[in-house]
């Protein structure tokens, strides 16, 4: 008997020594919990501890929902930091939202920043909009070119005002898109003008043409209006290819002379060669002449009327008659 009153006086000890313990190291956190009507008991700071969640942490976010109207359960702030988000940030977005009177509540904000969005940055977006330039400042272009149909090519600059959508910020596109879609907005808008000049004098003719494609579509973004900053006249695409069509014509022309004078060539060196070859055959018919006058004198037919008589039968006929 004794020694089990021992024991239990031990147990009891024991557990006196851990509530002084937990009494000691999580008093001031209680206080604060109660003093702001928050229902954070020592048992439970002890269970966060074990999780190894600074309590300390999730009863500043809840005192500062709390006083500010957006009551949030504490089993949602934990489960956001057990999940790797950055609960600071979220109550700051949440605080945000609800004083602009946005629809949004923990768990929405909580989802955009496990996503990997900056809540914070999206909420002051949302409440006041954004200006995005296109191009963008660090792309290393001055503007986005397209050519008008009359071949003059035209460089102009955007500023587009978007607001944030939260309800999409979750798998929606994001700033990248809308800068590509204005951009490819841009050129269409200039092709489809007849004249450059009609550019030049109306440019909310490209701001129309933007806002009437829906260029926010599938993204996060909400585009409010389109403005174009500038429109600079960049090259006379037309005259240019032209120019270089007209190169490009003058060195066929100049090849196909360059074939016809070759051809030229090779016939007046046929031609030579030609005349050559029958100079050749008169030298040859000149060098039989003397041939024939010396065959002529050895047989004595130089000059006489009759048939050719061999020389040695006329002498054997003037015998005979003889």
């Amino acid at each position: 008997m004794g020694a089990l009153l021992l024991i239990l006086a031990v147990a009891a000890g024991a557990v006196l020594v851990t509530c002084l313990f937990l009494l000691s190291l999580f008093f001031n956190l209680w206080i604060n919990a109660k003093a702001a009507g928050v229902p954070l008991s020592i048992p439970r700071m002890a269970m966060m501890r074990l999780r190894r969640v600074e309590p300390a942490r999730i009863l500043d976010a809840a005192i500062r929902l709390w006083k500010s109207g957006a009551t949030t359960a504490l089993d949602d702030l934990e489960a956001h930091v057990l999940a790797g988000g950055h609960l600071e940030a979220v109550v700051d977005a949440l605080i945000a939202a609800q004083k602009a009177g946005l629809p949004v509540d923990f768990r929405t904000v909580a989802a955009i920043d496990l996503a990997g969005r900056d809540v914070v940055d999206a909420v002051q977006s949302r409440v006041n909009p954004k200006v995005v330039t296109v191009p963008p400042a660090g792309a290393g272009l001055s503007g986005i070119s397209g050519v008008a149909r009359d071949g003059i090519r035209l460089e102009a600059r955007a500023l587009v005002t978007v607001r944030t959508r939260l309800e999409r910020l979750v798998g929606g596109a994001g700033e990248d898109t809308i800068v590509a879609r204005v951009g490819e907005g841009i050129v269409a808008a200039i092709g489809r003008a007849p004249s450059h000049r009609e550019i030049l004098e109306k440019p909310d003719l490209i701001s129309a043409h933007l806002l009437e494609k829906g260029l926010d579509s599938g993204t996060c973004y909400e585009i409010l209006s389109v403005d174009i900053a500038d429109v600079d006249v960049v090259d006379n695409v037309a005259a240019r290819l032209k120019s270089s069509q007209a190169d490009a014509d003058t060195r066929i022309a100049q090849a196909h002379a360059e074939i016809r004078r070759a051809a030229a060539v090779a016939t007046q060196q046929e031609m030579s060669a030609r005349t050559v070859e029958s100079r050749g055959r008169v030298i040859v018919a000149r060098s039989t002449v003397p041939l024939a006058i010396a065959s002529a004198l050895d047989e004595a037919n130089l000059g006489s009327p009759r048939p050719f008589t061999p020389v040695h039968n006329q002498r054997l006929r003037w015998r005979l008659g003889r």
